[in-house]
């Protein structure tokens, strides 16, 4: 078998004819009529070829492979050098027989033989006539079959019609040349002196780009006007691909029909695209058709995503803009427009859920219930937005995990902790290079529903920077009037952020912007006491630790009296993650001495907790006694915690001076002033001295002078110290206080009650002195905690000095 290939032929070696033989392309009249008077053979070799038709009087190169295609070549060229050449009907057929070949071929002369260097022949040949396969005689070694001749039915001379289309056949031969760059202008030459129309036909269509089924009904047409017109048409085809192809270039329009020029553009760029190996760009047009399909969009996002399709089919996929409209839709279509997971309204489950993975907080526990209590019998209700605020560590962001189980939903987190930049949470105008749209739609398409639960994490270290207030753009996102049309910049569409359940989570509620605040339903998570870290330990931490490092219950156990040790000696803060890490370094003991195969107590005793973890670097909060006048132990709240505090005071001669000292803030050195201000306006009724306080200098001091300290909640306690000091009269034992004072002597309610009330706890405090306000707080703590204490609730400083201040003198009493 063989096809055509078109080679350089310098550096091949020849056989078969002389070497200094020309090849002549061009067919003469006289040549024409010499061929028709030579008879022709009744049986030829026939050679079929796979890609090509030759046609009479043209000479082309082909390549033999096959061992019986190279065989008939060297036979018939040390013989006759006639071959019959027939085209195949179908190329992939490899060994082709009668029926794979078409009945009309061309007698051939072979010109010249050349061996290949890969060991296939080259075979130069010139057609010469038609012929008609009448039968195959033999397929072995090669076809050979008996051919009759077909004649040409040619129009006289004198045909007007006929030689118009010879001239038309001609100019436009030479207008194509003239426009196809890659032709060489001898071929004009050659053109121009074709004298013989016949072989000006077979030369013209022999060299068109027409496929192998066209050439083969061109060469089979017996009537000579009949080719020629056909010829003539498919160059009309052909040059108005030319002038299209030219006009492109030029960007000049072309006189061709909009339905013509697209198709032959989308099927060269169909070609291109295959070429490379990619997907064609209509290719992915209609596959987001077909995704945007499948889509529960409204008639407004449907329309805009329709306009911006149409847009990027428009583009050239070689430019930067394609590709980032592309990757616009893809966000457009992986959004989960109006997409819900379904919420489960089992409260016995999500309670439970709640109540495994959490101890205590049942104030969120509670509001969580109710919301899925309100959104069970109305199913339409907008989502809440809530603000877990407490102290680090108490389990804020990962109750949102737990609410998104209870609920059933998908869950999404981002932390805002120093973001500086609104752009974070609108996103980019997608006219920027590396646009991206903002985090909250990102974290959307993640989720892969429109009804996650959704946490904001540390949205009170939100910053301002150069790139706007990201605060300011949370006000949108988190107002229930307004998120059901949540603008990003990038999407540049509304979409629904109200099914959407926040949960964002603070330490402090002093940084987050009174108008953001105001948009958030506050609940306060409070400080764990020890009863619930030891629960929490046992529950949750060492289980967890003892699975990360590839222990069991069996291989390692802690009791609730070393718990207890753990959290006094070793921690100091409201959550647990101090804790968790104490009981990791004692599960990694178990775990080295198990690797090492040496013996160790699976029950963790004291002196375990001792050898493991080192002396307590912690001291409990231990009262001090009150022989002493002027020192009164008070309660603080702290960002770890509840603690203790003593405040101190002492007289020395001098004009009535006030010094405060303790590192404290503006807040707690007004208390004092007031404090003092409130002794001397009452003097009469201490039954002190007015004089006393032009004589003495009063110095009031708070330990622990390293640590910034200040509010209110102070001043009964400076206030009861100054007392002490000036009657000389001991503090009754075993009793501290909390609460803000007026110049009036009025005592005000202040915050933090729960950790307070468990760091007195702590401190094996007996008595207590709050607010009368402050009572509603105690009433919120579990009983359990308030065991062992007495409270005694006051509105006037009159009743603190009643109850603090006993009748007794404190030992060395000063005569003032």
């Amino acid at each position: 078998m063989a096809k055509t290939k078109f080679t350089n032929i310098d550096s091949l070696s020849f056989q078969g004819i002389d070497e200094d033989a020309d090849l002549i392309p061009l067919m003469t009249p006289e040549d024409e009529e010499e061929i028709n008077r030579e008879n022709l053979p009744e049986t030829l070799p026939i050679l079929p070829l796979r890609n090509t038709v030759l046609f009479p009087g043209v000479v082309i190169p082909i390549t033999a492979g096959r061992d019986t295609s190279i065989k008939l070549i060297n036979e018939a060229n040390n013989g006759s050098k006639i071959i019959g050449v027939v085209s195949q009907k179908d190329e992939s057929v490899e060994n082709p027989s009668a029926k794979d070949i078409n009945k009309v071929g061309v007698v051939a002369r072979i010109l010249r033989v050349l061996k290949m260097p890969d060991g296939n022949t080259t075979v130069i040949i010139q057609g010469k006539k038609r012929f008609q396969i009448t039968q195959v005689v033999t397929e072995e070694p090669y076809m050979n079959a008996t051919v009759t001749e077909v004649p040409e039915e040619k129009p006289e001379k004198e045909n007007a019609e006929f030689n118009a289309i010879i001239d038309s056949i001609k100019d436009l031969a030479l207008q194509i040349i003239k426009g196809s760059p890659n032709i060489p202008s001898e071929a004009s030459f050659a053109i121009k002196n074709i004298e013989s129309n016949s072989f000006l036909i077979n030369f013209v269509s022999s060299n068109m780009n027409l496929t192998v089924e066209e050439k083969q009904k061109l060469l089979e047409i017996n009537d000579l006007k009949e080719r020629a017109l056909a010829t003539l048409k498919h160059m009309n085809t052909e040059y108005q691909k030319l002038e299209l192809k030219n006009d492109i270039q030029s960007k000049v329009q072309s006189d061709m029909s909009q339905q013509q020029r697209e198709y032959f553009l989308h099927q060269q760029m169909k070609t291109i695209q295959e070429e490379l190996g990619g997907v064609s760009h209509e290719g992915e047009i209609e596959e987001m058709r077909e995704r945007a399909k499948s889509k529960q969009w409204d008639e407004n996002v449907q329309q805009h995503f329709e306009k911006e399709l149409s847009k990027m089919q428009r583009m050239n996929p070689q430019v930067a803009e394609y590709s980032i409209q592309r990757n616009y839709l893809d966000l457009f279509l992986d959004l989960p427009w109006n997409e819900f997971s379904k919420d489960k309204f089992d409260l016995k489950r999500a309670k439970k859920i709640l109540d495994r993975d959490h101890y205590g907080l049942d104030d969120v526990k509670k509001r969580i219930i109710e919301y899925l209590a309100v959104l069970k019998l109305r199913n339409d209700m907008k989502s809440p937005i809530l603000c877990l605020y407490g102290p680090p560590g108490v389990g804020k962001t990962s109750l949102g995990k737990s609410v998104a189980e209870a609920l059933g939903r998908e869950y999404v987190r981002i932390s805002l902790g120093g973001l500086r930049d609104e752009a974070e949470i609108r996103g980019h105008r997608k006219t920027y290079i590396g646009a991206m749209p903002g985090r909250i739609i990102q974290s959307l398409k993640k989720a892969g529903t429109s009804n996650p639960v959704f946490v904001l994490d540390e949205i009170d270290k939100l910053s301002i920077g150069n790139a706007g207030d990201p605060s300011s753009a949370l006000l949108e996102v988190l107002d229930p009037e307004q998120n059901s049309d949540f603008h990003d910049n990038f999407l540049e569409m509304g979409f629904d952020l109200s099914k959407v359940m926040f949960i964002a989570t603070c330490n402090s509620l002093s940084t987050i912007q009174p108008a953001l605040r105001d948009r958030m339903e506050i609940i306060n998570v409070t400080g764990y006491t020890i009863e619930e870290k030891v629960q929490i330990a046992k529950r949750h931490l060492l289980p967890k630790q003892l699975e990360e490092h590839g222990l069991s219950s069996e291989h390692l156990k802690i009791g609730k009296k070393q718990l207890e040790k753990i959290v006094e000696g070793y921690t100091r803060e409201s959550g647990v993650r101090g804790l968790e890490k104490q009981i990791a370094k004692v599960v990694r003991f178990a775990a080295k001495n198990i690797a090492m195969e040496e013996e160790y107590n699976v029950k963790i005793t004291d002196e375990d907790v001792l050898d493991i973890l080192g002396s307590p670097r912690l001291e409990r909060d231990k009262y001090e006694n009150n022989d002493v006048a002027g020192v009164v132990t008070g309660l603080a709240w702290t960002q770890v915690g509840g603690d203790i505090l003593f405040i101190e005071s002492i007289l020395s001669k001098g004009k009535g001076n006030l010094n405060i000292t303790g590192n404290l803030g503006k807040v707690m050195k007004e208390s004092a002033t007031i404090a003092m201000e409130y002794i001397k306006a009452n003097a009469e009724t201490l039954n002190l001295d007015p004089s006393v306080f032009d004589k003495y200098n009063v110095h009031i001091h708070v330990p622990e002078g390293a640590t910034p300290k200040d509010g209110p909640s102070a001043g009964i306690t400076m206030l009861t110290s100054l007392v002490s000091l000036f009657t000389q009269k001991k503090v009754k034992k075993s009793i501290a206080m909390t609460g803000e004072i007026t110049l009036r002597g009025k005592v005000l309610p202040v915050g933090g009650i729960k950790e307070k009330i468990l760091a007195a706890k702590r401190a094996r405090i007996k008595e207590i002195i709050l607010c009368e306000d402050n009572k509603r707080d105690i009433e919120e703590i579990k009983e359990e905690y308030l065991k062992g204490l007495t409270f005694h609730y006051v509105k006037e400083m009159s009743e603190v000095i009643n109850i603090a201040i006993t009748d007794e003198k404190v030992k060395n009493a000063k005569e003032l």
